[in-house]
Parts: structure tokens; C-alpha cells; sequence
């Protein structure tokens, strides 16, 4: 019997019956001999780990546009706390761990640079529009490993382009637009677990707001510190889903009320701040006229992108090269195309 076989067969023994199966998988849009050591799940989550577009994540902006400090989040560590935060409740849930990873790690893969401003300007400016989920699920289907794709499991591309919520509900009442599995429900609830907690904490290093300015129900309801009101978040859920029935993840009301007027707090006082959201007026300057430019000289386009964006139509290779980008990078790409160079002298 195969090391996978043996992994299978111990998921069975000890997982829920809410979780999903590595032997049950719905499987790969192209069929592939399985791997004799690994599950599918874990097959999945470390070719996430190994590709371009994980790794590229470390240089793209969270909230804050080329922070000068060193503990300022990127969008890797917040990929790295969604995971850490979703497999901690997925292992008290006796939930998959390794699907709820491979989601988690995957779930931001089609962010642009420059955090949710570059996702606004690429949505205004290409035809049909652009949404971060759909370009992540775009990136493991046909855009990794130069074109082929990652070929994922169906419930890992699922959770994957369905863990975004935006300004929108935490749970969908619609199930359409919820997650096929438990595992990919937890991921969407432990992103925004993450991303309230660790923009507060860089809001409050920034100096943007103080502790003491946030809202004082919401102290009292979650915690006062970083850690509790994840440490309250998480131990909610998890006495949601052990005390419900049906099997249900998601925050009591109280909780939830909190967690929203947090995320409000975070637009009002944070993400639509003058002093931050004036830098990013500046980079969707950037972003319009990187744009621009390769649709009027696709040839020089073809020379910069190389041909893993050789697809038609013109407006969605540049889309995707550009959403692929990091800040770095966009940055010198335009002062390279729009900026003089100096002349050395060697």
C-alpha cells in the first residue's frame, strides 16, 4: 500500500463527517497519476508554496504602500496568518487541514500591486471588468508554470474563488456563493479574521489611529490587543460549529456585530484615509499608464512580457501581466517606459 493510500485511510478514521475527504475529491480538470506519498490537498497546497505567484506575494502591498518598516504586513504574511488562523480551527473542527491550506495560501494569488487600488483601476480600465478571486483562480488554472496552470483539485480552486467578500456579507445567504466544503467556508472567515486584526495593528504602529480611538463596544465585545480579539473570533466559531446543528461556521450575532463595526472602522478611519488612499491615487496613475502604453505598441509589450503572455485577446494578456506584477516592479517598468535613464559612465 502507497504512503498516500495510508494518509487516505487515516483521514477516514479520524476526520469529521463535515469534512472532505482527499479520496473524495471531485478531482483535476485533466486527470494525472496521483501522487504515491501525498493526498491531493497537500499535492495542491505545496505546488501553491512553489510557485511564481506565492512567491511574488511578498512584495505586494496589504494597506500601506512601500512601508518603511521592517513589521509592516505584505500580502504574504497575510496569506501566512489566513492559514495559520483557518488551520487552527480546522484542526479543532477535525476538519481537512491540508485542503484548508492549500485554500488559504492560494485564496490571494490574482491580487494586484498596490492592494485594492490596483484592483479598482484594472477593473475600470479592461474590458469585462477584473475581480482579485476570479484572477486568482485564473492564475492557477492557466497563467502558473508558463501557461499550463497548476491543475488543482475542484474544492481547492472552489474555496479559492469564493473566499472574497469585500464590503459584502462574511457569510453569503445565497448558497451558490458559499464554499462546497467546510474548509473553504473556514477560510473565508479567517481571512477577515486576519485582515481586521492585522490592519488595526499596522493602523495603530502607523500612527494613524491610537488604541484608545478604537470603538470602545468593540473592545469590550472582542478584547483589547491584537492577540485576544483573535484568540475571541476564533473560539467563537469554533463553539458555533460544536453546539449547532446543522454543522455551521460562522460568529454569533454579538461577535459578528463587532467584527463588522471593526471593518467599518477600518474604512472610515484606515483604508479611505487622505494620507493613505492619496498614494494610491498615485499608483493607479501608474497602473493606467503601464495599460496604455502596451496597448499602443504590442510589440514592445510581447518583448517585456515574454510569451507565457502570448494570448489573445491583447487587453487580457496585458491585464494578466500587470495584475501578476509586484509594487517594485511596477514601479521600475514605469520609470523605465515613461522616466529618462541617466547615461553611465563606466
Amino acid at each position: 500500500m502507497s504512503i498516500r493510500r495510508m494518509l487516505e485511510e487515516r483521514e477516514v478514521k479520524i476526520l469529521s463527517p463535515h469534512a472532505q475527504l482527499s479520496s473524495q475529491s471531485r478531482g483535476r480538470a485533466v486527470p494525472e497519476e496521483e501522487c504515491s506519498i501525498r493526498p491531493a490537498f497537500q499535492h495542491d497546497r505545496d505546488r501553491i508554496i512553489h510557485s511564481k505567484s506565492f512567491r511574488r506575494l511578498k512584495h505586494k502591498t496589504q494597506v500601506f504602500l512601500v512601508p518603511g518598516g521592517d513589521h509592516y504586513r505584505t500580502r504574504l504574511t497575510h496569506t501566512l496568518e489566513v492559514a495559520q488562523i483557518a488551520r487552527t480551527m480546522a484542526k479543532a473542527l477535525s476538519l481537512n487541514e491540508d485542503l484548508t491550506e492549500a485554500i488559504a495560501l492560494g485564496h490571494d494569488l490574482g491580487h494586484t500591486p498596490f492592494g485594492h487600488a490596483g484592483e479598482e483601476t484594472l477593473n475600470e480600465i479592461c474590458p469585462g471588468g477584473f475581480r482579485h478571486y476570479l484572477q486568482s483562480l485564473r492564475v492557477v488554472d492557466h497563467l502558473e508554470k508558463d501557461g499550463k496552470g497548476l491543475n488543482l483539485t475542484f474544492e481547492v480552486r472552489d474555496g479559492i474563488v469564493k473566499h472574497s467578500k469585500g464590503k459584502g456579507d462574511l457569510i453569503p445567504g445565497a448558497a451558490k456563493d458559499l464554499p462546497v466544503t467546510q474548509e473553504g467556508r473556514l477560510v473565508r472567515v479567517a481571512d477577515i479574521i486576519a485582515y481586521i486584526n492585522h490592519d488595526l495593528d499596522d493602523a495603530v504602529r502607523a500612527g494613524l489611529i491610537s488604541p484608545e480611538s478604537i470603538p470602545r463596544d468593540c473592545v469590550e465585545e472582542l478584547g483589547d490587543s491584537h492577540g485576544k480579539r483573535i484568540d475571541t473570533m476564533v473560539r467563537d466559531i469554533l463553539e458555533q460549529a460544536l453546539k449547532d446543528e446543522p454543522f455551521h461556521i460562522g460568529l454569533s450575532d454579538r461577535k459578528l456585530e463587532a467584527t463588522l463595526k471593526l471593518r467599518d472602522f477600518l474604512y472610515e478611519r484606515v483604508y479611505d484615509l487622505p494620507t493613505v488612499h492619496g498614494d494610491f491615487i498615485k499608483s493607479a496613475k501608474i497602473l493606467r499608464e503601464l495599460y496604455a502604453h502596451f496597448l499602443e505598441h504590442p510589440q514592445e509589450f510581447r518583448r517585456e512580457a515574454g510569451e507565457a503572455f502570448s494570448h489573445e485577446p491583447i487587453e487580457r494578456s496585458i491585464t494578466d501581466f500587470i495584475a501578476g506584477m509586484t509594487d517594485r516592479y511596477a514601479f521600475k517598468l514605469y520609470e523605465k517606459i515613461f522616466l529618462p535613464q541617466p547615461w553611465m559612465i563606466i
